[in-house]
């Protein structure tokens, strides 16, 4: 089987700045930032099981986990595309002058902009645009005597310039996919000159 790349020179770029830039910031930099984020997560009154309730409320799911599964799940539609092109021994000038393959290929890259979009709601939706550094935790359903209580969370300014900073990854991958698709179809129609 050979490495077939992609069939434009944006979906080149979005291959590197995907595969290497996001990878690299939400491998290294994430866990530095959200690493020991549970440990140092802290309730008045300062319990274990008060801390774990609040954090588990707090974060629903580690952001970490989330944006690994959003990697793997933007990732599939191209790897499904690119596993079909190496079975069928398609090579890259097939997939811009043979319309099934174009057509296919523009779907996988529709599909990778769905994702994205999907993504960036539940995103928004379980982490918002930022982190407070105190966070209101309803514990009523632990212990009566805490109701509302008041924890804090640890380096939420470096917290806050992370979650743009992936947001901005995510809007940079959505205009990357959209504007291959436009060199495809320029490509398609002739206002591109083939490479």
């Amino acid at each position: 089987m050979r490495l077939l790349r992609p069939p434009t020179v944006i979906g080149q770029f979005h291959t590197l700045f995907f595969g290497s830039v996001r990878m690299f910031f939400l491998g290294v930099l994430g866990f530095a930032v959200y690493g020991n984020e549970a440990l140092h997560f802290s309730c008045d009154p300062d319990k274990r099981e008060l801390n774990l309730f609040c954090y588990n409320q707090f974060r629903p799911i580690t952001p970490q986990v989330f944006w690994a599964l959003q990697l793997v799940t933007v990732l599939v539609p191209g790897a499904v595309f690119h596993l079909y092109a190496a079975c069928k021994t398609i090579n890259q000038e097939d997939i811009l002058q043979k319309p099934i393959y174009t057509i296919f290929y523009i779907l996988t890259v529709l599909l990778r902009v769905v994702l994205e979009v999907v993504s960036f709601w539940l995103q928004s939706h379980l982490f918002g645009f930022q982190v407070n550094p105190v966070y209101r935790c309803d514990a009523g359903a632990l212990n009566k005597k805490f109701n509302i209580t008041r924890c804090l969370v640890p380096e939420h300014f470096e917290k806050t310039i992370f979650l743009i900073a992936m947001y901005t990854f995510t809007v940079i991958t959505v205009v990357l996919c959209v504007a291959e698709i436009f060199e495809i179809l320029c490509r398609r129609l002739g206002f591109l000159n083939n490479q």
